[in-house]
């Protein structure tokens, strides 16, 4: 019994050795593999793992480690929440004209603005996040006599500069040289806007106010919002890195269409963004910021400036309206009749002291004129919104990149390099000191979330450059915008399209690298190459972008 009894405890044994090898081996296998540098692409410090539709609404490691988080969500409120015409209060001070209502109606899921239809353009729904731009198609500058982001709402009596309903976009097929087929015969579509403004829709055309020459040879274009998430670390890179990377390509000088020889030649920065306006002291910054890089420093970036004009509540350093450049619709509106009946009654809610003695006395035209134009007016953004409000801008965080293990997405990862995309859209930059600039001299910098040191993968270069597409955007220049987190755009927004490019033109990435494919555009030879790949290695590509 005894001997039975050992032979047994060795087969055990045996069996446990063999099958605790065979555990090993498989807990082997199934190891996660090690996560990748671009894994983490906003750094350490500006990374969030959250991958639902909230995904872009995440705080940074910098501000919870720094103790800002109920200032950020504060921050949060206030981009989520609409203003009103109430003058007392939070969110306060719609108007008198506004653009939107919310920075969320451009903003949805705090993401890309959505594609919008063929039809009417309407504002009122969260998700249109297109601008209208209008211009001179003979100069490409924008026209004096609406403000550069034309406003189409009003708070009573006042009028809206533009009438939305009388606005017009239609969307046209368009066909490339290749007949919109890739060499093994898949086929894709391509459809670009144009949108119809008629003089009518313009108040102070009807009001007599502006000639059919003042307005001259208008057009409109659409520019869609971008992604406000992660900008607090683009905003980290210095400025000497971005000017080496333009520095870079002007002498490696791949691109036919050179660089924007207005703001950099011969290895030098030639326009610099200051500011003197709004209480700057003029120091000089690179731009950044935007499609036609018109801003410098986050903080007093896109987002700053748009927290002011897109309700036009003022706050302590920008007490003045934001409104057209000619002064055409504060004009109309002060010499309309329909306005000046209703103008007593709104500005004693304004002024109900009557601390602004402008606003009370002379003729109702000059009274209009006064309140409209002045540049001291009251006060209805705190300056404690608006410091939350930039705790939360420069504090949002980039997700995390996803399946970065997967196959296909490596392989994408792989292909990305070798056609080229991987020069304009840089994939990644090392942050400085990043100490906080501040144009407008609002901020100390200690109250905002930082980023030293930090890789970062945005994939984007920070560098203009020309796509030559049909019914381009204005100029033609346009910085490379940032890849980072634009596949999760359609969880997050509920957009039923991808919706990428200026405008959203592009429905789908496959559309959105083939709208990069014109003859005279600066990434014709990448596109070239992604037309000769395989469908499997083109899938792939796709993957990857979708996967940063």
């Amino acid at each position: 019994m005894k001997t039975r009894h050992y032979l047994f405890l060795a087969i055990l044994a045996g069996c446990m050795a063999s099958c605790s090898d065979e555990e090993e081996n498989t807990a082997q296998e199934n190891k996660p593999q090690e996560l990748p540098e671009w894994y983490y692409t906003g750094g350490k410090l500006g990374t969030s793992y959250i991958m639902t539709s909230h995904a872009f609404e995440q705080p940074t490691e910098a501000v919870m480690n720094a103790n800002m988080y109920p200032s950020f969500k504060n921050g949060e409120a206030l981009f989520e929440n609409p203003f009103m015409t109430n003058n007392e209060g939070v969110r306060s001070g719609l108007g008198p004209v506004y653009i939107r209502t919310s920075c969320l109606h451009c903003h949805p899921g705090y993401g890309h603005g959505k594609k919008i239809g063929t039809g009417s353009f309407r504002t009122d729904e969260v998700g249109n996040g297109c601008l209208l731009v209008v211009y001179n198609k003979d100069t490409e500058a924008y026209v004096p006599w609406l403000a550069g982001m034309p406003q189409s709402h009003a708070v009573a009596p006042f009028k809206a500069p533009v009438d939305e309903k009388k606005i017009k976009v239609e969307w046209r097929s368009h066909t490339d040289e290749w007949g919109n087929r890739f060499p093994d015969g898949e086929q894709y579509e391509l459809v670009y806007p144009e949108v119809e403004m008629p003089r009518e829709a313009i108040y102070a055309y009807n009001e007599g106010v502006l000639t059919d020459a003042d307005l001259g040879n208008y057009g409109v274009k659409l520019e869609s919002t971008i992604g406000i998430y992660g900008t607090g670390l683009l905003d980290a890179i210095d400025d000497e890195d971005i000017i080496a990377e333009w520095a870079k390509q002007e002498k490696d000088g791949y691109m036919k269409n050179g660089l924007n020889k207005a703001y950099f030649e011969n290895g030098q920065w030639k326009s610099f963004y200051a500011n003197t306006a709004q209480g700057g002291d003029g120091t000089k910054y690179v731009r950044r910021y935007t499609y036609a890089m018109s801003r410098g420093p986050l903080q007093d970036g896109a987002g700053a400036n748009a927290f002011w004009n897109i309700t036009n509540a003022t706050r302590s350093d920008r007490r003045f309206h934001y409104l057209d450049a000619a002064g055409s619709w504060a004009k109309a509106s002060a010499a309309d009749k329909e306005v000046q009946a209703g103008f007593e009654e709104y500005i004693a809610q304004i002024d109900p002291d009557k601390k602004y003695p402008e606003f009370w006395n002379g003729t109702m035209e000059e009274r209009i004129s006064a309140y409209l134009t002045g540049k001291n007016l009251p006060v209805e953004v705190t300056d404690q919104e608006y410091v939350d409000l930039m705790v939360w801008h420069r504090g949002l965080a980039v997700p995390a990149a996803r399946n970065v293990n997967d196959k296909s997405v490596l392989r994408g990862k792989e292909l990305f390099t070798q056609i080229g995309c991987d020069y304009c859209h840089r994939p990644s930059w090392t942050t400085g000191e990043d100490v906080v600039r501040d144009p407008a001299r609002f901020f100390k910098g200690d109250e905002l979330p930082r980023y030293p040191h930090q890789t970062i993968w945005p994939y984007t270069d920070m560098v203009q450059h020309k796509l030559c597409m049909v019914n381009d955007i204005r100029t033609g220049w346009c910085r490379t915008t940032p890849l980072w987190g634009r596949g999760l755009h359609q969880k997050c927004t509920g957009s039923p399209t991808a919706d990428r490019l200026h405008d959203n033109r592009a429905r789908n990435v496959i559309e959105a690298i083939m709208w990069h494919g014109s003859a005279e555009s600066d990434a014709r030879k990448t596109v070239e190459l992604f037309r000769e790949l395989s469908k499997e290695d083109r899938d792939a590509v796709v993957a990857f972008i979708d996967a940063i």
